[in-house]
């Protein structure tokens, strides 16, 4: 790959990794260097350079960190300090970088000024205090540590219980098969580093001989990005040699770190251990074939089952493989009324604000009101957990009371009971005292300026005379919100949630790109289809189609970006070693993760996992599943195609159709009882 390739951004540092192809010849004859040497030759040099193996580790890696906020980091390889660089802005207890090269040093200490305390040291005998550390990185180092066995006791002496490690380099085979060489270029010739080979499996085998299990094998290839940083240094062969091969390894190692994902008093027994097969989303660009192995509910490990520890083999008992799919993280709605799922949208629109529809709508004694709410209130929530179960979605936060006996066990999907929540600053005058009442780490959530008027706007000056907007505070809707209106929710650092087809088919209007853009903290809500058109999927494709919302942005919406702001603290909207097992399957059509989700109604989720038990599986999935964990479920007609869903529907058609006799509608889809409609 010519000269030291390097990411041209401030985000720079670690080991230079030149890649020269020995076809090409170079002008003057490569020599070798041993690692010490070439750094501190390359030191001065090594930021410039053009580089697409960092912005490739840094897509993924950045993923699969643990928040380190309060965590004792040791960055052991530090380079030029691109990882402390990153790492320092997150609030970490420490940060301490190590490095062979006094050069490479001095160039970190320039960036990070006193944010890490940098050491000079050999890596196979740090000068470190023993379980020192809650996090090891060790990125592009690997091929340098002749001795990988002290390497490996070193690491496991600086680990506190529980800590993690992540290690980064070129891919071995990769490297092998292309003739790969690292260096760099001086005076016209290469000078090439000398390396160590060793196989991954060599490498992990070494870590679990001092008791450091493996979590996380990815071998992700390169990207649209890489390809740009290859373009840029006039090296668009190389990417194309690599097309079919993966550029760089991800392991992630350590002991146990999560804790029991139990949904409600028992785990499911019939819970699936491996998904084998199957493109895994890591992130919104970012994806790699890789198994899932589940254990507790939770995501225990990720990536080649060769190469992973404790996997056995009486897991394939509950296998299912999902070659041809994309798994994605279950998706989080930040915004429903469960039990108003059967009723169909009431209105005509063009109101001031939401007081004012419901004045125009609300007629207890008349139909179509009066026949949905005689429909028990359990079996109309059971009807909002399946809507939101059918569109992949796995967290919903429900914007009523919390209904335990319910929600907490075997429900189609899991409720979010962690917040305090008023209704609305008009018809919930005590939201002051409830927000007050709630827990230090719970947000508040409640409805505010749902409205076009002046009233509406000023709903938000509310909240700041009683103290209640902080950066706790999650307002619904905000619609009516003008300039100051946007400043108070930014300056104190208040979240929003975003439901933009209940907002238009009310008031004729939604958010803009930009408003959404240029808010820190947003997530995207379904609202009921009292309001709203259809589910979670249908307000990704309306934001995206009529909003102009980018796909990764809309991604985050209903990923990460939602648990954030609904301060979920099990990895939900992630797929990652310790996080939810809730995720769900589409079809593979090559697409990102993000651009996939963007076209994705609910008609093409597949499968639906919660805590590790199948919750919706398609005629075709079913058919791969394990015949252990499919009892429960039930086939379920929804617009003439079926879904076999974990629900009570014998029970739940029958009072509903005691009530309303006829055609049902769910989200606005007729759906039907069993194989026929």
């Amino acid at each position: 790959m010519g000269a030291p390739i390097h990411q041209p951004t401030q985000a720079e540092g670690r080991k230079p990794l030149g890649i020269e192809h020995n076809e090409v010849p170079s002008t003057k004859p490569a020599r070798s260097v041993s690692p010490k040497d070439g750094y501190r030759l390359s030191s001065r040099c090594y930021d410039a350079e053009p580089n697409p193996m960092l912005p490739l580790e840094q897509r993924f890696l950045e993923r699969l960190l643990p928040s380190v906020t309060g965590l004792d980091v040791v960055d052991l390889g530090c380079g030029t300090g691109r990882w402390l660089e990153t790492l320092a802005r997150r609030s970490p207890g420490s940060l301490v970088g190590v490095d062979l090269s006094r050069e490479m040093l001095s160039h970190a200490r320039r960036k990070i000024g006193d944010a890490a305390k940098l050491v000079v040291a050999d890596c196979v005998s740090l000068p470190l205090p023993r379980s020192c550390a809650d996090l090891v990185l060790c990125a592009f180092l690997m091929s340098y540590v002749e001795d990988i066995v002290k390497f490996a006791e070193q690491v496991r002496r600086i680990l506190r219980p529980r800590a993690s490690v992540f290690i980064t380099d070129l891919h071995p085979v990769t490297t092998s098969v292309l003739d790969w060489r690292r260096g760099f270029h001086v005076d016209g010739s290469f000078v090439e580093i000398a390396t160590y080979s060793r196989s991954i499996e060599q490498l992990v085998s070494c870590f679990e001989a001092v008791g450091i299990h493996t979590d996380a094998v990815l071998e992700p290839p390169f990207g649209e990005p890489e390809f740009e940083v290859l373009k840029r240094a006039g090296k668009t062969e190389t990417f194309h040699a690599a097309s079919d091969h993966p550029a760089i390894y991800i392991l992630q190692l350590g002991g146990k770190t999560h804790r029991s994902s139990k949904r409600g008093t028992t785990l499911p027994i019939r819970t699936l251990k491996q998904l084998t097969g199957a493109r895994v989303a890591v992130g919104a660009q970012e994806s790699t074939p890789a198994n899932i192995y589940i254990e507790d509910g939770r995501i225990r490990s990720l990536g080649r089952g060769g190469v992973l520890s404790r996997t056995p083999a009486s897991e394939g008992k509950r296998s299912v493989d999902l070659s041809g799919f994309l798994l994605l993280p279950g998706l989080v709605n930040a915004h429903d009324h469960l039990e108003f799922a059967l009723f169909p949208r009431l209105g005509k629109g063009g109101y001031n604000n939401f007081v004012e529809w419901a004045e125009d709508i609300y007629r207890p004694g008349s139909p179509p009101i009066s026949e949905h709410q005689s429909v028990p209130k359990n079996t109309r929530l059971w009807w909002g957990g399946i809507r939101n179960l059918l569109s992949g979605v796995t967290t919903v936060c429900h914007h009523n009371p919390y209904v335990e006996k319910l929600f907490s066990d075997g429900f189609a999907v899991r409720v979010l009971r962690d917040f305090a929540w008023a209704h609305s600053v008009p018809m919930d005058h005590d939201f002051a005292q409830k927000r007050k009442n709630a827990d230090p780490d719970q947000p508040f959530i409640i409805h505010l300026a749902e409205g076009v008027d002046l009233q509406s706007a000023e709903e938000i000056g509310h909240l700041v005379r009683k103290q209640a907007l902080n950066d706790r505070t999650v307002l619904v809707h905000g619609i009516g919100l003008d300039a100051r209106g946007m400043s108070l929710l930014r300056a104190r650092g208040a979240a929003l949630v975003w439901c933009p087809t209940s907002n238009v088919f009310l008031f004729g209007r939604t958010h803009t790109r930009e408003t959404i853009q240029a808010l820190p903290r947003v997530a995207l809500g379904s609202d009921s289809p009292l309001t709203a058109h259809g589910d979670l999927l249908d307000e990704v494709r309306f934001a995206r189609v009529a909003v102009g919302i980018p796909a990764e942005a809309l991604y985050a919406l209903v990923t990460t970006s939602a648990a954030q702001v609904l301060r979920l603290k099990n990895g939900e909207g992630t797929l990652r070693i310790g996080a939810f097992a809730d995720l769900i399957g589409v079809r593979d059509a090559g697409l990102s993760p993000a651009d996939t989700l963007a076209t994705t109604s609910c008609h093409d989720v597949e499968l639906v996992i919660v805590a590790g038990q199948v919750q919706l599986a398609s005629s075709d999935v079913l058919t791969r599943l394990p015949r252990s964990v499919t009892t429960g479920l039930r086939p379920l007609q929804i617009d003439g195609q079926v879904r076999w869903v974990r629900a009570p529907l014998n029970r739940l058609f029958s009072e509903t159709q005691r009530h309303l006799p006829g055609e049902i509608k769910l989200g606005g889809r007729r759906v039907g009882h069993g194989l026929t409609a």
